[in-house]
Parts: C-alpha cells; structure tokens; sequence
C-alpha cells in the first residue's frame, strides 16, 4: 500500500520482522561464563545460573528512522525498545 511517497509492505517491514517476531539467540553470561539465551527484541536477561542481568545494545533499527515504526511493531513494544528495556526477564 503506498502512503504519500513511503511505500508499505503488504504484510509486515523486513526491518520489523525480530522485533515482531523475536528469535532466540545464545550469548556468554559475563560474570559466570554461563551460556544464556536473550531474544532478538530484548537489550537484557537475566542469567539463570548466577542470576545477574546482563544487557546488551540493539544496534540501530528500523524504529531510529522510520516514520511508520510505532504503528508497525506496536506502541507498548516500541516504547520498551526506545527505553532500553524489551519488559521481559
């Protein structure tokens, strides 16, 4: 669908698509060497073996520059990603 000169995808933004359908992913604890899994839609988790948080940057994302991001992958998601936090532990 075509909105002023911004062309929408049908069915959903090829940005968008981990942060409305998150993927898990497995990263190193840094306190204790644990393997932790943290999902593409989170910037923390908190480790199930020595029970720190460990938080990551999302690098730059469809939600820094589009004009569309809020409505696309949804309010409360879009305010929790913009604040750091994904809400989920």
């Amino acid at each position: 669908m075509k909105i002023g000169k911004v062309i929408m995808f049908k069915n959903e933004c090829p940005g968008s698509k981990d942060i409305k359908q998150p993927k898990p992913e497995d990263i190193t604890c840094r306190f204790c060497g644990a393997d932790i899994e943290i999902w593409s839609d989170e910037t923390e988790t908190k480790c199930k073996s020595c029970g720190k948080i460990n938080s990551r940057i999302l690098g730059p994302t469809c939600l820094d520059w589009c004009a569309f991001a809020k409505e696309c992958v949804g309010e409360d998601k879009y305010r929790k990603i913009k604040a750091g936090t994904s809400g989920k532990n």
